[in-house]
C-alpha cells in the first residue's frame, strides 16, 4: 500500500485534504489526522470493519479500548447513555473543557461496536479542538474512533513525518497539520456521584490538570495501570516506549554508567545545576525545555525528543525526573511507562 501525505497549510490544500480524508473514511479506510494532543488514526467509529483496520495497522491488541471523537457535543447521546444523576455534571464538564484534550468514560450506547470498547460496558469520548480534525469530522458527520497513529506501545507521533515513519505502507492517507500543540495524550476521567460534589477518577494524566478539574469536582488519581484488561487507553504498564531501553532516574546519585555502553540523556532543562549533565560523556542529548523548565514546552517536545534519541543508536536512554505536579504528572506518567514501570 502507498501512503499519501497531504498538506493543509493553505485554504485550497486544506479543502482538498479534507475532501480526500472524508471520502477515504466513507470508503471504510483509516486516515491519520492531527489533533491538539498527538496524531490519531481515525476510522468510522460505528463501522466495526473500519475500526478493525485501525487495530490491524497499529498491531493493537483487541483488549485495549479506543477513544471515540465526536463532531459536536450533541452527538454524545448517540454513543453514550448518561446516568440521570450525572447529567448536570457531564454538561458542566463539556461546557468547560470541550472541545479540548479531556476524555470522559461513560456507559456506552448499543450503537457503539464492541470492538471499539474492547467489550467493556463503557466508552471513552472526547471532542478535538484541532482545526484540521474538526474540519474532517464535521464534514464526515459521524463519530470517529482515533487512537494515536503509531505501532502499538511505541512513541506517540506529534508530526506527520513521525506517523509516516510508524505507519507508512499500512494506511492510505495522512493529513499534515504541523506539530501538535500539547504533545501528550488527553486526560481521561471516569465520573462518579459524590456526597457533596462529583468525583473525577483520573485514569490517564494529560493536558487538563488536577487544578482545572477541581473547579467542578473532587479529583482522585487511579493507579491500576497494571491491569491486564485496561478500562481506558494508555493504562498498560509498558507504553509510549522507544526501541532503545529507557531508564528514568530519581536523582543523579542513581546513575552508575557502564564504561562499555553509550548513553543518551533526556534532560528537562539542560542545566548543569540540575546535576545530570556531567554524569558521563553522553553520546547524545535532547532537552525538553531549554533553560526555562516550562512544563508545557516539555510536554510538547517529549515524544519528539524521545524519537530523536531513539534514532541515535545508543545502548540506553537516561531520563531526568520532572516535578510530579501539574502537567508534570502527565510527563512523568509517560516516562514511567516508556521505562516499563509504575
Amino acid at each position: 500500500m502507498t501512503t499519501e501525505v497531504l498538506p493543509t497549510d493553505t485554504s485550497e490544500r486544506m479543502k482538498e485534504a479534507v475532501q480526500r480524508a472524508v471520502s477515504t473514511l466513507q470508503a471504510g479506510e483509516p486516515v491519520a489526522l492531527p489533533t491538539e494532543t498527538v496524531y490519531g488514526l481515525a476510522a468510522a467509529a460505528l463501522n466495526p470493519e473500519a475500526v478493525a483496520k485501525i487495530f490491524l495497522a497499529k498491531e493493537r491488541p483487541s483488549f485495549d479500548p479506543l477513544i471515540v471523537h465526536l463532531p459536536h457535543k450533541d452527538h454524545l447521546k448517540e454513543v453514550a447513555e448518561i446516568p440521570d444523576d450525572l447529567v448536570s455534571t457531564v454538561q458542566r464538564i463539556i461546557e468547560r473543557f470541550w472541545p479540548g484534550p479531556l476524555t470522559l468514560i461513560l456507559p456506552k450506547s448499543a450503537r457503539v461496536p464492541d470492538i471499539v470498547t474492547a467489550g467493556l460496558p463503557t466508552v471513552a469520548v472526547r471532542m478535538s479542538d484541532h482545526p484540521v480534525f474538526k474540519r474532517v469530522i464535521t464534514s464526515f458527520g459521524q463519530p470517529l474512533a482515533a487512537p494515536s497513529a503509531n505501532r502499538f506501545g511505541r512513541i506517540s507521533p506529534t508530526s506527520a513525518s513521525a506517523v509516516e515513519e510508524e505507519l507508512g505502507g499500512r494506511i492510505p492517507l495522512i493529513l499534515d497539520g504541523g506539530a501538535c500543540m500539547h504533545g501528550v495524550e488527553s486526560t481521561i476521567i471516569r465520573l462518579e456521584r459524590g456526597e457533596t460534589k462529583p468525583i473525577f477518577r483520573v485514569l490517564r494524566a494529560g493536558p487538563i490538570i488536577k487544578e482545572e478539574l477541581q473547579e467542578i469536582g473532587k479529583v482522585i488519581y487511579e493507579h491500576s495501570a497494571t491491569s491486564p484488561t485496561p478500562e481506558a487507553p494508555g493504562q498498560l504498564a509498558s507504553h509510549y516506549a522507544p526501541r532503545t531501553p529507557l531508564r528514568l532516574l530519581s536523582s543523579p546519585a542513581d546513575f552508575h554508567p557502564d564504561p562499555s555502553k553509550r548513553y543518551a540523556l533526556l534532560s528537562y532543562r539542560g542545566e548543569d545545576e540540575d546535576g545530570y549533565m556531567d554524569l558521563t560523556d553522553w553520546a547524545a542529548m535532547a532537552v525538553l525545555s531549554p533553560g526555562s523548565g516550562k512544563q508545557s514546552e516539555a510536554a510538547m517536545r517529549l515524544f519528539f525528543c524521545l524519537r530523536k534519541l531513539d534514532a541515535e543508536g545508543v545502548d540506553e536512554i537516561v531520563a531526568e525526573p520532572i516535578t510530579d505536579k501539574g502537567l508534570g504528572m502527565a510527563i512523568m506518567d509517560r516516562l514511567r511507562r516508556a521505562a516499563g514501570k509504575r
